[in-house]
């Protein structure tokens, strides 16, 4: 055997064990994951992924964009992982977990502290489309200018630091973040508001995916701007008016899929929502959650929103 043939076989074989060694490892794939902790619920989301030899993966923890892995390998038949960012000079956060019964058990260690941890896969979403003409039901208004009934705080020991001002909802600055009482699966929303300068707020979908509300006109689109899946898919364009003035965005949520518009413009079109985003209440993707409008981070104004359930998808 010449010497190319002998590099031909080892490439192919190297290749078919790789090929077995992904279908074998337990972990590739995405996690929803929650734990509890002394700071109450501890709110990740993993995916694993095979590169070449390597492995690789996204993490959300818990607040924040999905970033990459600063450490991730396979040790003593765990997983073992490292998030990156965080503060400067905190402590190192090391992920330990294995697979069991399809799930995926694990342990954060911080210098002293532990947190134990439960990964389910997401569902397994249908073939959804966000622009199809589905059926409607009867439109829920969460907000039309009168009371604030429709709404609890994210936060139960915080002040609420909303109020209605005019027929306007409005916040005070680093206010709770609202949940409405009410739950959704399949829907369409419709809110108008208005930003104060360098403000921003967030529309959480189902409790779990933040579109971000944010004072950026003008300026390029990217994944944290304006209408953007909070750090996941960016806005096609930049459709956001200057603060002060009413804007109005629509979107429609069919399983995993999501079409958005903003003033008038399709902004996000039927794209798919990989996870949830950083700040969700929970990571039961399967079931039907609640409107969040974030009040934390900046001062903003809502004086519609209107949630029309999706009754029968087509």
């Amino acid at each position: 055997m010449n010497a190319k043939m002998l590099f031909v076989l080892v490439a192919f074989l190297a290749s078919g064990w790789l090929t077995v060694y992904a279908q074998d490892n337990p972990f590739l794939g995405k996690w929803d994951i929650t734990g509890v902790g002394p700071n109450g619920n501890y709110i990740y989301w993993l995916e694993v992924k095979q590169d070449g030899d390597k492995l690789t993966g996204l993490f959300l923890n818990r607040s924040g964009s999905v970033l990459p892995l600063a450490e991730i390998k396979i040790e003593d038949g765990e997983l073992v992982f490292s998030p990156a960012g965080g503060r400067p000079n905190a402590p190192k956060q090391v992920h330990r977990a294995r697979v069991e019964e399809g799930r995926l058990l694990g342990k954060l260690t911080m210098d002293e502290q532990e947190v134990a941890w439960i990964g389910v896969r997401p569902p397994q979403w249908s073939s959804y489309n966000a622009n199809a003409k589905h059926r409607l039901g009867t439109p829920v208004a969460l907000f039309d200018g009168k009371g604030m009934e429709s709404w609890d705080v994210q936060h139960k020991d915080r002040p609420s630091g909303w109020a209605v001002v005019d027929g306007v909802m409005t916040n005070e600055e680093k206010a709770n973040n609202l949940i409405s009482k009410h739950q959704f699966e399949n829907f369409k929303i419709h809110c108008e508001y208005k930003l104060a300068e360098k403000s921003n707020s967030g529309i959480y979908l189902r409790g779990r995916y933040e579109l971000q509300v944010l004072d950026d006109a003008g300026k390029e689109p990217e994944s944290h701007g304006h209408m953007a899946l909070y750090s996941r898919v960016k806005p096609s364009i930049n459709a956001s008016l200057p603060a002060g003035q009413w804007q109005v965005m629509e979107a429609v949520i069919v399983g995993n899929r999501l079409s958005v518009w903003l003033n008038g413009k399709k902004v996000q079109d039927n794209i798919v929502i990989d996870g949830i985003t950083g700040g969700a209440l929970d990571s039961r993707e399967g079931d039907p959650g609640p409107i969040m409008l974030q009040g934390d981070h900046g001062k903003v104004w809502f004086r519609k929103v209107i949630v029309t359930p999706i009754t029968s998808l087509k």
